[in-house]
């Protein structure tokens, strides 16, 4: 995988960075494995927005990925390597020795022939996911279970990883991209490796019709609006000494907004 730097031939193409796709072993998903997405608009079922900022975007279908790797002591072959419009990494298409085929996310080191294993006794290489208490103390990992069963939640985008620090008792110490050491149920799986396009963070788009084409709508500063619309609208000119808050009064720039008290035990190191 690669960055591609474009000629510059148009206003839109002059500080616009994109993959080279070199990666990519198969154009067109597995139709077994897809799924219709329906647009909302970002608009709930009485037709309130309840995000701003989205609607449009390019038609797409979901791959149906397995965070679970559930199929467990069954070795499954790497077949393709593949784009998926729904995430920031990239994708590979297994096929289990029983037939079965699935999507699991592609980490760095993970090749078209591979052999990956789902399995408490499973080689630590890329690809492979085992129990956390199976895993060494240091070890990359990513696709990490928060709940043992219900699939991978945290880990899973474009060149994230996480490391294994310690193991007590029935759980186990995983330092998050954030810097976050969070304390995780030893049963809970994960994979192996780290995630993999990480060139992702390196993509410029270039013009603003490329954020339309991933329905991302424009954005308005508070600043250019009316009183009625924002708390920092109006004003005679440009005003300033105006502290940064939401269209609803909430600050919104070093304003502590977590409040989830079940889940402040698992912490054991905070971000910050």
């Amino acid at each position: 995988m690669g960055i591609k730097v474009f000629n510059p031939r148009s206003s839109g193409q002059r500080g616009k960075l994109g993959f080279d796709f070199k990666e990519i072993t198969k154009k067109t998903p597995e139709k077994s494995l897809v799924e219709i997405i329906k647009k909302t608009g970002a608009r709930n079922n009485t037709g309130m927005i309840t995000m701003r900022h989205i609607g449009g975007g390019h038609k797409k279908k979901y791959r149906l990925v397995d965070f679970k790797r559930s199929k467990v002591d069954i070795p499954a072959k790497v077949v393709a390597i593949e784009y998926d419009p729904n995430r920031t990494c990239r994708i590979a298409l297994i096929t289990y020795a029983d037939g079965l085929k699935s999507y699991i996310i592609a980490p760095i080191g993970l090749n078209v022939g591979d052999t990956v294993l789902s399995s408490d006794k499973a080689d630590i290489k890329p690809g492979n996911s085992l129990p956390l208490h199976s895993i060494p103390v240091g070890t990359t990992i990513h696709n990490i279970e928060v709940r043992p069963g219900k699939g991978a939640q945290m880990v899973r985008g474009a060149g994230a990883s996480a490391v294994l620090l310690a193991k007590e008792g029935e759980y186990c110490q995983v330092r998050l991209p954030s810097g976050e050491v969070k304390k995780v149920l030893s049963v809970c799986r994960a994979s192996i490796g780290q995630v993999g396009n990480t060139d992702n963070e390196n993509i410029q788009l270039g013009k603003a019709g490329r954020s339309r084409w991933k329905g991302i709508r424009p954005s308005v500063r508070g600043m250019a609006m009316n009183p009625v619309d924002h708390p920092l609208g109006g004003g005679e000119g440009v005003g300033k000494g105006h502290h940064p808050v939401t269209p609803w009064g909430q600050p919104c720039k070093g304003y502590k907004t977590r409040n989830n008290k079940r889940t402040d035990s698992s912490i054991v190191k905070r971000r910050k």
